[in-house]
C-alpha cells in the first residue's frame, strides 16, 4: 500500500494533469457502472453511458475541479487579523472554504455542468432542451442531497487533506455520489426525450 501511495505521488509531482484525468475518468466511469448495476433502466448494459462518464470525469471535471481546489487552498480568509488563536483562525478559514464549495461551486457550476454536459454527449435531437428540461426537474433535489453529503466529508478533506490529494479523495469518495448522478441523470430519460420532441413538433406544427 505505501508503494503504491508513493508511486502516485511521484506520478502527480511529474504530471499532475495527465494523473488527475486518469484517475478522475476512472472513477467517474466506476460509479456508472455501480449505477447500470445496481438500478438497472434497461436489461442490457449501456456501454456508451459509462464511456460518456468517463468522458466527463477525465476532460471536464478533473481539470476544472483540480483548479478549483488548488485556488481554494491558496484563499486564506482574514480571520488572522482579527484578535483570535491561530488554531481558531485555521478551523474559520476551513468553515468558509467549505462554505464557498458548497454555496458556489456546487449549486452554480457542479450540478449545472455535470446535467448540461452528460445532456450535449448524449446527442439527442435538441441537447439544450433536454439538458433544460433535466435541471429543471433535478437541480434542486441534487443539491439537498449534496447538502446532505458533501459538507461533512469536505470539511474533513480540506482540514486534513494535503492539496495534491484533494481530487482523489473527492473522486474515491464520488463513486457513490456518481452513482446516485448517474441514476438521476437517466431517470425517465426517454420520457424527457419524449417530452421535448413533442414541443419541438408542435411549434413546427404552429
Amino acid at each position: 500500500m505505501a508503494s503504491i501511495y508513493q508511486k502516485y505521488s511521484q506520478l502527480l509531482a511529474k504530471r499532475p494533469l495527465i494523473t488527475n484525468i486518469i484517475t478522475t475518468g476512472f472513477l467517474f466511469g466506476s460509479g456508472d457502472y455501480l449505477a447500470q448495476t445496481l438500478y438497472p433502466s434497461s436489461h442490457k448494459y449501456d456501454y456508451k453511458r459509462t464511456l460518456r462518464a468517463t468522458f466527463y470525469g477525465s476532460i471536464i471535471f478533473a481539470p476544472i475541479g483540480d483548479k478549483w481546489y488548488r485556488l481554494l487552498h491558496k484563499v486564506n480568509f482574514p480571520f488572522s487579523k482579527t484578535r483570535i488563536s491561530p488554531s481558531t483562525s485555521k478551523v474559520l478559514n476551513t468553515l468558509t472554504k467549505v462554505a464557498v464549495d458548497q454555496l458556489i461551486f456546487a449549486p452554480f457550476i457542479g450540478i449545472p455542468l455535470y446535467y448540461t454536459v452528460m445532456s450535449i454527449l448524449e446527442f439527442n435531437d435538441n441537447p439544450l432542451q433536454v439538458a433544460r428540461e433535466k435541471l429543471h426537474a433535478h437541480w434542486f433535489s441534487t443539491l439537498k442531497t449534496n447538502w446532505v453529503v458533501w459538507p461533512t466529508f469536505q470539511l474533513f478533506n480540506f482540514a486534513l487533506i494535503p492539496v495534491q490529494f484533494r481530487l482523489l479523495v473527492v473522486n474515491v469518495f464520488s463513486i457513490g455520489w456518481n452513482c446516485y448522478l448517474s441514476s438521476v441523470l437517466n431517470h425517465k430519460h426517454n420520457s424527457l426525450i419524449e417530452n421535448v420532441t413533442e414541443v419541438d413538433e408542435e411549434e413546427i406544427l404552429i
